[in-house]
């Protein structure tokens, strides 16, 4: 039998949590560590719907990218979606554990999944944060170079295959016969290293939830466009979702006995589009 200790234990030897922020709130979120689990299921979001899934076979540990209580709650009925979270999960005798900004500083997570679908060479960190001493540690973001060169529409092609169907898709600026070789990238919501990737001279910079005047402003910064990181912008959770399959093969390796799945349920808040 195996124990939910057990599946954390190996967890937070990939995902340390001394890595993420100190805001973050990761870790065993809902459940008695001493519980037997059966099933692993992994999910960029603890919505109510994958609760709901997770509890359809009891001793379902859910792992999510997102925490679930990352702004706190005074309460938490059934009624609410973080209360009915809670109570699918622990009524199944399941649990769940998030891991968030210490996976994505991780090579086993947001962002070596990235490094491996652009085959970045000589990769390194946006942000490298203090020397670990682990393998796995990377950093937040990556910029690096292409094997060889291509263009920002191949790249958005690329990616758009590569990550779950959206209602936004892949976003990018300027000319899609633009030529790129350095790139960086920022999974999740990345504006914030707008300047960061600008300053390290790559051609393009791969993010999401780009805002309108940051994002504006960064094309702006100079009269000739092209003379500016060329931007592609995807959905939060599908640039997030990219390295899930890969800590499922981690865990079977680990985990034999167990059930190991990815999810298939889109947390995406947005269904469809206007054209």
């Amino acid at each position: 039998m195996t124990a939910i200790n057990r599946v954390i234990s190996f967890l937070e030897n990939l995902y340390p949590l001394a890595w993420a922020e100190e805001w973050d709130r990761v870790g065993l979120v809902l459940g008695d560590p001493a519980w037997e689990v059966a099933r692993l299921r992994l999910a960029v979001d603890p919505t109510v719907a994958e609760a709901r899934e997770a509890a359809q076979k009891n001793g379902t540990l859910l792992i999510a990218h997102h925490p679930l209580l990352l702004k706190g709650a005074s309460f938490l009925p059934a009624t609410c979606g973080k209360g009915a979270v809670a109570t699918e999960l622990l009524r199944s005798q399941g649990g769940l554990w998030c891991g968030h900004t210490n996976s994505d500083r991780s090579r086993h997570g947001t962002v070596g999944a990235w490094i491996d679908l652009l085959r970045l060479k000589e990769a390194k960190p946006l942000e490298p944060g203090k020397p670990e001493e682990s393998e796995s540690f990377f950093g937040l973001g990556a910029v690096g170079e292409l094997p060889e060169a291509s263009t920002v529409g191949e790249i958005a092609e690329l990616i758009s295959r590569a990550v779950p169907a959206t209602a936004q898709g892949v976003l990018h600026t300027g000319d899609a016969g633009r030529k790129v070789r350095r790139v960086a990238v920022c999974p999740g919501a990345g504006d914030s290293f707008l300047e960061t990737a600008t300053a390290a001279g790559v051609d393009l910079y791969i993010t999401s939830d780009l805002r309108h005047h940051p994002a504006l402003e960064h094309l702006e910064s100079r009269a000739d466009h092209s003379r500016v990181p060329a931007l592609i912008d995807l959905p939060h959770y599908a640039s997030e979702s990219l390295y899930l399959p890969h800590l499922a093969s981690l865990l079977r390796e680990e985990f034999p006995e167990l059930e190991v799945e990815v999810s298939s349920l889109s947390s995406d808040p947005f269904t469809g589009a206007a054209r």
